[in-house]
């Protein structure tokens, strides 16, 4: 399988601005756009660049608007819609083909005879777009017109001009542009051709998928400079826009670079394959350069290499929760054990209270503590890391901040997170709070709540004691204690169990009682390595969800009706994702799908089967989802109903993650 389209996509307006692309600079930083070329999200851009890796993401260049001449007539490669709804130029129907180069997005604009080939990449570790330009066919001269719009702006924002001046200067080879006294210059540099300052804002860009969130759906931006080029049919030009004011401009060696490093990617992958198993499809190897993506520095002053895990693009941060579900798959499981190392290392740094952070703020302020599950999540990551490598150094540097997590979960921590004497289970949470990963928050509302004893934060408590206690063992250490909570949190994690629907209650001992909603958040006692319930109830959970929640692309968030349960609440199923945020926010945990449970529910399926084939198709219809919404990549989201279309972000670390892990342990 190859993305890759033709006329029949790119020709279409609507399809080709249905699909995305997405290119990084393992700094935080990002280019993304459409197929069409066409603005939809205020977070798309050439260069947005992360000015306090792996945060501080500011929109600097916008996009390029291209026009040719060829053989006197001129041709619009470009395409925008704008305010009134008009699209103008269109030019999406010179495109002839689209294709994926690993990550690097190619278009071939096709104008009479000549072929104009385009390509878009950035290098890795510092704030640099490379856009190319290859006259690959015609018979006479064409002639290059690029018109630069830049920005200057956080990339969760929008801009109206309103006067705005910005300094535009000419430098060698290019542009400098500096938004305002003290802004980070950003520098539009080229090869080859001239470059003229234009200084000229264009008014009413229409962001159609900002519109459908309930946003904003208008932004200006300023047309900075205009660079023109004579290319003979063979030649091709860089545009490169930077950060750096010494930039490379040797496009060939920086695209040379880029193509390595997604070699050693794959080699990566390839060389931690089980023997026993095929080489791996091509969507597979396509998922292992989209892992990558998620994975970006975060300097530290006594570790400047330390990695972390972006959650999702184009608009989430480094998240505790999302990073510690995301690390066996997106590291482990493609071979490259040395990033999680880092990654264990750094959030261990961060531990407070015995919580790991659940997020750090783009701007820059104390890490936000406000999670129940990531610090638990946290063990797990642990421990696939220890199986993986039998790093006893790192876990002999780990136990005590684990030790020291047990010991404040005990006697209690922050939002009301302990452990109850009473049964040997976890409670979590206040008024006003959300701690699970099901976390949606509108102002004052938080849609689910769940205060009591989540059943997904349990079965992770105990993984933990059991994964604890094998850690102690193995280090000589006191491990009775760990065995015995453990022992206790399995005798009573009975109490979830619902004999009068056949599966787990989803909460216990909320304000409101027991919570009898069919979630998918009891999967997670039959998928970790450690499970609560006895193997007659794990076929329940399995078969359960799997007649009531799963899709072709993940499982729901609650079931759609109760004919085969009791629930009470099934009305408050939301099928479709979309609105302003309130409207979304009462869907995005009430209905809508989640393409990393899917993994999860995999090897649900896998251990209570023990038919990896089986369990291998649910996986299959992901391979068709890589060439749609973000090409190459995992949707953060989809619609409950038919035909269960792409939502939220375009590229989401754990679903990556989830099934390329979920592939595997069915290969093995």
């Amino acid at each position: 399988m190859s993305i890759e389209f033709g006329r029949e996509i790119c020709g279409n307006l609507n399809t080709a601005e249905s699909r995305e692309w997405l290119v990084t600079n393992g700094i935080g930083g990002y280019a993304s756009g459409t197929v069409a070329g066409l603005l939809t999200r205020r977070y798309h851009g050439l260069l947005v660049a992360a000015l306090k890796p792996p945060l501080g993401r500011t929109l600097l260049l916008t996009k390029l608007d291209e026009t040719v001449l060829y053989d006197n007539r001129s041709y619009s490669l470009d395409t925008n819609r704008w305010a009134d709804g008009t699209v103008s130029p269109h030019g999406y129907q010179n495109i002839e083909h689209f294709s994926l180069e690993g990550t690097i997005p190619l278009w071939r604009f096709a104008v009479a005879d000549a072929l104009l080939e385009k390509r878009v990449w950035m290098q890795q570790g510092v704030n640099t777009t490379y856009v190319q330009y290859t006259l690959r066919r015609a018979t006479q001269p064409l002639k290059l017109t690029l018109k630069a719009m830049v920005n200057y702006r956080d990339y969760h924002s929008d801009t109206q001009s309103n006067g705005w001046k910005m300094s535009v200067e000419e430098v060698e080879e290019g542009i400098c542009v500096t938004a305002y006294p003290g802004a980070v210059p950003v520098y539009l540099l080229s090869d080859g051709g001239s470059a003229s300052v234009a200084d000229d804002w264009y008014y009413g860009f229409d962001l159609a998928v900002e519109r459908y969130r309930g946003l904003r759906d208008r932004e200006d931006h300023l047309h900075a400079a205009t660079f023109e080029v004579t290319l003979n049919p063979g030649e091709a030009i860089a545009f490169v826009a930077s950060t750096e004011k010494q930039t490379n401009l040797n496009a060939e060696a920086a695209l040379k670079l880029r193509r390595t490093q997604e070699q050693k990617l794959t080699g990566f992958w390839n060389s931690n394959l089980p023997l026993n198993t095929k080489e791996s499809p091509i969507w597979i190897k396509q998922l292992i350069l989209a892992a990558d993506q998620f994975i970006v520095d975060r300097p530290m002053p006594e570790e400047p290499n330390s990695k972390t895990i972006i959650a999702g693009y184009h608009w989430f941060s480094d998240w505790g929760r999302d990073t510690m579900i995301s690390l066996p798959g997106l590291t482990i499981s493609t071979g490259r054990p040395e990033v999680a190392r880092s990654i264990l290392r750094t959030f261990a740094r961060y531990v407070d209270q015995g919580m790991l952070p659940n997020r750090f703020p783009d701007g820059g302020d104390r890490p936000e503590y406000n999670t129940v599950d990531a610090t638990l999540w946290y063990f797990e990551a642990v421990r696939a890391y220890y199986s993986a490598t039998d790093d006893d150094n790192l876990l002999a540097e780990l136990f005590p901040v684990l030790a020291d997590i047990i010991n404040w979960h005990c006697r209690g921590t922050r939002y009301n997170i302990h452990l109850d004497p009473a049964d040997g289970l976890l409670f979590a949470g206040v008024a006003g709070v959300q701690l699970t990963w099901m976390d949606a928050k509108v102002d004052d509302w938080v849609v689910t709540p769940r205060i009591g004893k989540p059943i997904e934060v349990n079965a992770l408590w105990y993984n933990a004691l059991r994964t604890m206690a094998k850690f102690a063992r193995h280090l000589g250490k006191p491990h009775q204690e760990y065995e015995a909570m453990a022992d206790r949190t399995k005798y009573r994690f009975s109490r979830f169990w619902n004999d009068e629907t056949g599966y787990c209650y989803d909460v216990l001992d909320s304000p409101d009682g027991d919570d009898a909603a069919l979630r998918p958040n009891q999967i997670f006692a039959v998928s970790l390595p450690e499970s609560p319930l006895t193997p007659v109830q794990q076929r329940s959970v399995v078969e359960v969800c799997g007649r009531s929640l799963v899709t072709s692309h993940g499982l729901r968030s609650r079931s759609v009706s109760e004919g085969l349960s009791l629930a009470p609440d099934h009305i408050q199923y939301k099928g479709k994702y979309g609105g302003n945020q309130y409207q979304r926010d009462g869907a995005y945990h009430q209905g809508t799908v989640w393409g990393w449970l899917l993994g999860p529910f995999v090897l649900a399926h896998l251990r209570v089967y023990k038919n990896p084939e089986q369990a291998r198709q649910f996986l299959e219809p992901m391979a068709n989802h890589l060439t749609a919404h973000g090409l190459g990549s995992l949707s953060e989201i989809f619609d409950g109903d038919a035909p269960m279309t792409a939502r939220g972000c375009i590229a989401q670390a754990w679903t990556v993650a989830e099934v390329l892990r979920a592939w595997l342990a069915t290969e093995s």
